[in-house]
């Protein structure tokens, strides 16, 4: 580099990216999209950015991404040698690098360290439950009942309290990690056990868990105005890791009046924790009255997904906000964005082949490897790209499978009756089978694993089963057998559906394709959004 380079170079303010570290399950690519495209922002605005990260699967790490990378553990001491030899600099960016970059922001800060866009007060107010719900509570916002706690007998005390099943979950932490909905003292006091371990210094969170619909919502704040890009639906109801969680923009059953108290408490919330770039905050919506049930002061999974399907550049905008400028100066007011015509859905992916051993059920702990989009016209045409492109053979072939827990049979039915008349022949293990037979629907009867052979896993290796829906019994002895019949499923690629939710959705999907129509009609995002309003100038 000659010395007018280096000179010119010198004269730019520098700042920090910190990003997602090593890719794991609840931390992956979408954090790392995020980096991207706010060193892209820093550059654009004539700053030299510097990125701490520390894998080489991704973008971030590429060489020509930013003016300097540092391949470089995401610790305290890593990142305080790299300022160190960094500075001066203007200041550290922490928000999109997900949980392990936003966990660093109060280290950074107490060694005297600039974190720019939303301070690590803010982030602390949003993981410090105390905190949180003082504050929710001086807002007039709602939230399921619970509290933090630290040992087992505190915890049983706030069971017992707002009663069972609870939501019980360690913070500071991501992905949903040690999340799980307890039924009873035994489970709960089992699982305060572990969870210490998982997460020793931070307090265990006990929650009633709500069971309705989940919505979530990506802000961005200046401070001053929050601007709401669009609210997404979950497709499976609460008790499913958002990441795990099919959803769909814009939504599709939330009522008008609770889509605007949504947009009302994200708002204010944001003004009053004084965010200063992304939030996102989910939502458990019960009746027509939404509770909060988490935020994060950062970016997340869904800015990627979000950002395309608006014509939003959100990480853009965002690190604009973070370097001063209003939303107003970018040509952005506050509130909701008006909702894209065209329907989007999110669907996960799942990488369970290749992780020999693990069961599939959907829960509290996030499990998928990744996350596709399908868009169309309309919300069944959408839902079906996005479960061709999720890796879902369809339209399915050969029998549907259906191992169906006690408590659920009565929801089932009605699908199983739709999925039927699609033309899928039935099995049913006994109890379902016999519940089918009293309903007046046809099916053949299976046996169980513990009843001999032939039973339903020679079906499945045979090649006559397209489909298995198993949900999740309470009970353990049956519960060891559904995850036998679980992972045959998945080495015999066979689609294997633990949530009815989800069911529902294929059924919705397929029945689509049936009335015809072209199903896959291709269009790129650009021509989605045209006609959509934006301001030209971002």
């Amino acid at each position: 580099m000659n010395g007018k380079s280096e000179a010119a170079m010198e004269a730019k303010k520098k700042v920090v990216v910190l990003g997602s570290g090593p890719i794991r399950i609840g931390q992956g690519i979408e954090f790392d999209y995020c980096s991207v495209h706010c060193v892209w922002a820093l550059r654009e605005a004539g700053y030299e950015a510097v990125i701490i990260n520390n894998n080489p699967e991704t973008v971030s790490t590429d060489f020509d991404t930013s003016d300097r990378l540092y391949f470089e553990p995401l610790t305290t001491e890593d990142v305080l040698n790299v300022l160190d030899r960094e500075a001066p600099y203007h200041g550290v960016i922490v928000q999109f690098g997900g949980q392990t970059a936003i966990n660093l922001a109060a280290p950074l800060t107490e060694m005297g360290v600039p974190i720019l866009g939303s301070s690590s007060r803010s982030i602390d107010l949003a993981e410090d439950r105390e905190q949180f719900e003082a504050l929710l509570r001086e807002l007039g916002i709602p939230k399921p009942e619970g509290r933090a706690v630290t040992n087992p007998e505190d915890a049983v005390v706030v069971a017992n309290e707002i009663g069972y099943p609870c939501l019980v979950r360690p913070s500071y932490v991501l992905g949903g990690r040690a999340m799980e909905i307890v039924y009873a003292e035994e489970e709960l006091r089992s699982y305060m056990r572990y969870a210490v371990d998982v997460s020793p210094k931070a307090p265990i969170l006990v929650d009633r868990y709500i069971m309705g619909k989940e919505a979530e919502v990506d802000c961005i704040s200046d401070g001053e105005r929050c601007l709401l890009p669009g609210i997404m639906e979950h497709i499976e109801r609460a008790g499913v890791h958002s990441g795990d969680s099919m959803a769909v923009y814009p939504p599709q059953t939330l009522k008008p009046e609770t889509i605007a108290k949504m947009t009302d408490y994200a708002t204010r919330l944001a003004r009053a924790m004084r965010v200063i770039g992304l939030m996102n905050i989910q939502f458990v919506v019960e009746g027509d009255e939404p509770y909060i049930i988490e935020v994060n002061p950062r970016s997340s999974r869904t800015v990627p997904y979000l950002s395309k399907i608006t014509g939003i550049p959100m990480v853009k905008v965002a690190t604009r906000c973070i370097l001063g400028q209003s939303l107003e100066s970018q040509g952005y007011a506050g509130g909701l964005w008006p909702d894209q015509k065209n329907p989007a859905v999110k669907a996960p992916v799942f990488s369970f082949q290749k992780l020999v051993g693990v069961d599939i059920p959907l829960g509290p702990e996030m499990k998928s490897t990744g996350e596709i989009l399908g868009q169309a016209e309309d919300y069944p045409r959408a839902l079906f790209k996005a479960l061709v492109a999720s890796g879902l053979d369809m339209p399915l072939k050969g029998g549907l499978l259906a191992t169906i827990a006690d408590g659920d049979k009565a929801e089932a039915l009605p699908l199983l009756k739709e999925f039927a008349a699609l033309g899928f022949p039935l099995y049913a293990t006994g109890g379902t089978f016999q519940f089918l037979r009293d309903e007046g629907v046809t099916a053949e009867q299976v046996n169980k694993i513990s009843e001999g052979g032939p039973n339903l896993l020679d079906l499945i290796h045979g090649g006559q089963v397209g489909l298995l829906i198993n949900t999740v019994s309470k009970d353990k002895r049956v519960e060891r057998e559904g995850a036998q019949i679980r992972r045959a499923s998945v080495e015999r690629g066979v689609p294997c559906l633990t949530s009815l939710d989800t069911a529902r959705a294929l059924l919705l999907a397929l029945r689509s394709h049936k009335e015809g129509g072209d199903m896959l009609r291709v269009r790129t995002v650009d021509e989605y959004l045209a006609g959509s309003i934006g301001p030209s100038a971002v």
